[in-house]
């Protein structure tokens, strides 16, 4: 079984891959990074409000909060970026993350009565 690669990790090892397509997200990741001349956490927390508004899939936050889990940033720091941007993309961008995040992270959500 193949090991499931997160965050750093995972960029390494798409990098690593002969998936051009990926190489060049890689590439077009790292240069972002340094041009942006934001200090990590502010870059990672940006990229996840980004995603959100994009109702970005499951994979793209496993990446992003992986990366930003592996770079120190805060589980508080990382709800309080969705809760401060609830009242400008609306809440049900704000759920939808919710649900792509736990989904990625395995985490069962479910809203259902047991």
């Amino acid at each position: 079984m193949a090991q499931k690669e997160t965050g750093a990790e995972g960029v390494t090892a798409l990098a690593e891959a002969d998936a051009p397509v990926f190489e060049t997200l890689v590439q077009m990741t790292l240069d972002t990074f340094e041009r942006s001349g934001l200090d990590d956490e502010t870059y990672l927390l940006a990229r996840i409000a980004a995603l959100v508004a994009m109702d970005a899939s499951a994979p793209s936050y496993l990446l992003n909060i992986g990366t930003a889990a592996e770079a120190g940033v805060p589980l508080e720091k990382i709800q309080g970026t969705l809760v401060a941007i609830a009242p400008v993309v609306g809440s049900a961008r704000v759920v939808s993350a919710a649900r792509a995040i736990g989904e990625a992270f395995g985490l069962d959500i479910s809203t259902e009565d047991q």
